[in-house]
């Protein structure tokens, strides 16, 4: 039996539950960590190349998930290098290589969960990467000023456009499925992690497929949202760590978090005044937000998490997935 805990703790089965840049990020640090990881994938973007392939080919979007394997991928610089090659010319102007060979793969063989599973062959994966659902889903947007937005690529900019903040976050159709092989994965866990990522377009979405809420409730595992470095304009403008978690809970239920994740650093005056013409700004825990997290019965964890590469800010993914692993351990 001591053998059994021992192998779980040094190999921990991750579920991470997401969407975007910041999950990519957070792969790359806890494929070093253990090879017991899971990404369960939004398949709510309707923008970009992704969109694009949407609507030409009937297919999910591919981005996302696209992003996620290349960040779990076992490959030479090369391969990785060719996976995120963007065109520049032709019709293909802005479309990504590896959202090319999903497009193919789900061609082939018919099916986006099997296309998704084949190309985690190619790139030899660590761990595995499912979208959180096969049905044709989009994000609807009810805002406070009572109007209401379809379509994930268009919330951020409609938001901005009548300066009201999102209400609450629908999907149509109301009910979707998730997959089998999800809720498993949910439900052997030994850490649950939400985010990080667009809260209301990457992140919140997951929770949304039917009964997806009751399957991570009900799972053994402890849950762990970990907050945005900076907030989103369009999504989160004026947002402190307690408003990231009540948009969650709102969404969910309110024992759902067991703990959250904030960043200390200070951003860099540079890149903070960079973020701060498209109106982001750092997101801190204050004392009222800890004591406020306190009485909701949610632990708040705090640490330097801020890493700036070419000007953009990003979650620094060795102290991220260390401190999951101490979260698993403790």
């Amino acid at each position: 039996m001591e053998k059994l805990i021992n192998k779980r703790i040094r190999n921990p089965r991750i579920v991470v539950i997401g969407g975007g840049t910041g999950l990519s990020v957070l792969l790359r640090g806890l494929k070093e960590q253990t090879e017991n990881i899971t990404a369960i994938v939004t398949v709510a973007d309707d923008g970009g190349s992704s969109g694009r392939l949407r609507e030409d080919l009937g297919m999910l979007p591919p981005g996302d998930i696209r992003a996620c394997l290349i960040a779990l991928a076992n490959t030479e610089p090369t391969m990785e290098k060719l996976l995120q090659y963007r065109f520049t010319e032709g019709e293909l102007n802005g479309q990504s290589f590896g959202n090319l060979l999903i497009a193919a793969m789900n061609e082939i063989y018919g099916n986006f969960e099997t296309a998704i599973k084949e190309t985690s062959n190619v790139l030899s994966i660590t761990g595995k990467v499912l979208p959180v659902t096969l049905d044709n889903v989009k994000l609807i947007a009810y805002l406070e000023d009572g109007s209401s937005v379809e379509g994930e690529s268009k919330i951020p900019e409609e938001v901005k456009r009548r300066k009201s903040k999102i209400k609450k976050i629908y999907m149509n159709p109301e009910i979707s499925y998730p997959l089998e092989e999800g809720v498993k994965s949910i439900e052997e866990a030994d850490l649950i992690v939400l985010g990080p990522g667009s809260l209301y377009t990457s992140v919140i979405p997951n929770l949304l497929v039917k009964d997806m809420v009751e399957h991570i409730s009900n799972a053994r595992a402890k849950v762990v949202y970990i907050c945005n470095v900076m907030t989103q304009p369009g999504e989160t403008d004026g947002y402190g760590v307690v408003d990231h978690v009540r948009a969650i809970l709102d969404h969910s239920r309110e024992d759902f978090i067991d703990y959250v994740i904030s960043n200390t650093e200070i951003v860099p005056g540079n890149v903070k005044l960079k973020y701060s013409t498209d109106g982001a700004t750092p997101v801190y825990a204050t004392r009222d937000d800890e004591k406020i997290l306190y009485k909701m019965g949610i632990q708040l964890v705090e640490d330097s998490l801020v890493e700036v590469r070419n000007d953009y800010i990003r979650h620094d993914f060795t102290l991220l997935s260390q401190i999951i692993m101490d979260l698993i351990n403790g």
